[in-house]
C-alpha cells in the first residue's frame, strides 16, 4: 500500500526508459512554460463559468446544473494539478537532470512524481464522469420525463456526485494503493510512465473508457431515435392542421414550448462536449492500447508529450462550450461583465468628480487670495 514498495522486475518495453531524452518529445523548459499558461487558462476559465453556473443554480435550483458545475470544478482542478507539474519541470530545468541524486533523495522524488500524476489524474476521471452523468441526466429526462420528474431531488444528486468524486480518487489513486502499477526504475524525470507502469495503467483505464465511450454512442443513438420519431409526430400534426393557419401556429408553438425540445436543446451542448472529448481523449487511449499489441513500436514520446497533453486541454474545451453554446450561460457571463464594467466606470467616474471638486475648491481659495 505504500508508494514506495518495490515491485518485481517486469519486461519494459523498447522506449520505456525514464531518461529525460526519452521521456518527452519537448524541452524540459518548453513543457514548463507550455504547462503553466495551460494551468492558469484552465483554472481562471472554469473559475468564471462555475461562477455564472452556481449563480444560474442558486436561481433556478435544478439538478442538472449541479451536475454541470460539478464539471468546471473537476475541470478546475484539473489545472491546479498541472501547476504542480509545471512546478516539477521548472524545478528540474533549474537543477538539471536528477540522475545524479542520492538514494534517499530519488525515493522521496520517486514519491513525491507518483502523487502528482494521481493528483492529474483523479480530476480527469473525476471531469470524464461528471460528463457521463450529464448525458445520463439530459437522457433520463427525454427518455422517461414522469420518473425523472419524481426522483429528480437534491438527496438523488448528492449521492450520485459523492460516488462519483469516490470513484475518481479510488481509479485515480491506485497506482499509489497498488505497488503492481508502479514502475521498476526511476531515474529522476518526472513523466507519466517514469513512475507509472505503463502496461497495467493502460489496461486499467482502457476497460474503464471504452465502456463509457460505448455508453455515450448507444445514447445519442437512442436519443436520436427519439428525436425523430417526435419530428414525425409533429409533422402529421402539421399536415392535419394544414387546412386552417391557426393549426399550424399552435403545432409551431407547441414544439418551441415543449419540455422535450427544452430537454434537446439542453443535449445539443452535452453533444458538443462529448464530442471534443472523444476527439481529445480518443487517441490518447487508442495509441496506449497500439503500445500494448505492439511491443516495438516507439509510443512513449508521443503518449506523454503530446497526446497527454491534447487530453488535458478537454478541460480548457468544456468551460469554452458551455460559454459559446449555452444560451443561459452565455446570458449570465455577459451580465456579470456588464456589471463589472459598470462598477468599474462608476468608480472611475467618482474618483474624477471628486478631483474635479478638490481642484475648484482650490481655484475658489486662489481667487479670495488675489482679491484680498
Amino acid at each position: 500500500m505504500s508508494i514506495l514498495t518495490p515491485t518485481p522486475a517486469r519486461a519494459t518495453t523498447p522506449d520505456s526508459s525514464n531518461g529525460a531524452d526519452s521521456s518527452t518529445a519537448l524541452p524540459t523548459h518548453i513543457m514548463a512554460v507550455v504547462l503553466s499558461i495551460a494551468s492558469c487558462a484552465i483554472i481562471s476559465t472554469n473559475l468564471l463559468v462555475a461562477a455564472a453556473l452556481l449563480k444560474i443554480l442558486l436561481k433556478k435550483r435544478r439538478k442538472s446544473w449541479c451536475f454541470v458545475l460539478n464539471l468546471a470544478v473537476a475541470d478546475a482542478l484539473v489545472g491546479v494539478a498541472v501547476t504542480g507539474l509545471a512546478a516539477e519541470d521548472f524545478n528540474i530545468d533549474t537543477n538539471g537532470t536528477q540522475g545524479r541524486q542520492s538514494a534517499s533523495a530519488a525515493v522521496q522524488g520517486r514519491g513525491r512524481c507518483l502523487l502528482r500524476m494521481t493528483f492529474v489524474s483523479s480530476p480527469c476521471i473525476a471531469s470524464i464522469m461528471s460528463m457521463f452523468l450529464i448525458s445520463l441526466d439530459r437522457y433520463a429526462a427525454i427518455k422517461l420525463p414522469l420518473r425523472y420528474a419524481q426522483r429528480s431531488g437534491g438527496s438523488v444528486a448528492f449521492w450520485a456526485l459523492a460516488s462519483l468524486w469516490v470513484c475518481a480518487f479510488v481509479l485515480g489513486f491506485m497506482p499509489v494503493m497498488v505497488p503492481s502499477l508502479q514502475a521498476d526504475l526511476y531515474c529522476g524525470f518526472c513523466d507519466f510512465f517514469s513512475v507509472i507502469y505503463d502496461v497495467g495503467i493502460i489496461i486499467l483505464y482502457s476497460v474503464c473508457f471504452f465502456p463509457v465511450v460505448s455508453v455515450f454512442i448507444y445514447i445519442y443513438l437512442d436519443i436520436l431515435k427519439i428525436a425523430c420519431s417526435h419530428q414525425k409526430q409533429i409533422l402529421q400534426v402539421q399536415q392535419a392542421g394544414s387546412r386552417t393557419s391557426e393549426h399550424g401556429t399552435c403545432a409551431d408553438q407547441h414544439k418551441t414550448k415543449s419540455p422535450y425540445w427544452s430537454h434537446v436543446r439542453a443535449l445539443r451542448t452535452v453533444a458538443m462536449l462529448v464530442g471534443c472529448f472523444l476527439l481529445l481523449w480518443c487517441p490518447f487511449f487508442v495509441t496506449g492500447i497500439v503500445k500494448l499489441l505492439c511491443g516495438t513500436c516507439q509510443l512513449t514520446k508521443l503518449l506523454e508529450g503530446y497526446l497527454f497533453l491534447l487530453g488535458l486541454s478537454n478541460s480548457l474545451i468544456n468551460p469554452l462550450v458551455y460559454a459559446f453554446w449555452q444560451r443561459e450561460v452565455r446570458l449570465t457571463l455577459a451580465e456579470m461583465f456588464s456589471r463589472c464594467k459598470r462598477k468599474t466606470q462608476g468608480q472611475s467616474g467618482t474618483g474624477g468628480s471628486s478631483q474635479q471638486q478638490q481642484n475648484g475648491t482650490k481655484n475658489n481659495a486662489d481667487n479670495a487670495k488675489c482679491a484680498s
